[in-house]
């Protein structure tokens, strides 16, 4: 019997959209690679917006999981800091609170945008991380 295909939804910053956008499209590619699918994509200004709309996709019954896509950009004040320890604590409530997972694409905090461009590759990882935490769950439960 063959595995159903993994949905997923898509959380994706347009804040540092030249960063973000490379992002996504490789996440997609990743996903398609393992066999999943990026079925929504929800677009919001900044990291700081994403739990609103990752709550709105945990409702949705028809995903498997989301992915979080974003670059946070150190500036001169610890804006960074904050917005990621907000941003990331609220995410991880809301995957526990829904029963699914969501997972990290953000790269940052405390990063140069030369070192952001050389993280897009964090939305592969979390396209991963998401894939397998479908399977295994699914796993888990069939195992009762």
């Amino acid at each position: 019997m063959a595995e159903k295909e993994i949905r997923l939804g898509f959380v994706v910053a347009e804040f540092n959209r030249d960063l973000t956008w490379q992002m996504e499209l490789l996440g997609k590619e990743h996903a398609a690679f393992l066999g999943a699918k990026v079925v929504k994509t929800l677009y919001v200004p900044g990291v700081y917006d994403m739990p609103l709309a990752v709550k709105k996709m945990a409702e949705d019954r028809s995903l498997d999981a989301i992915v979080t896509i974003g670059s946070v950009i150190e500036g001169a004040t610890d804006h960074d800091q904050v917005v990621m320890a907000q941003a990331t604590r609220k995410i991880t409530d809301l995957a526990l609170e829904y029963n699914k997972p969501i997972t990290l694409g953000i790269a940052g905090p405390g990063m140069t945008r030369m070192e952001a461009s050389e993280r897009i590759e964090y939305s592969k990882r979390a396209v991963e991380a998401a894939v397998k935490m479908v399977r295994r769950l699914s796993e888990y439960k069939a195992s009762d």
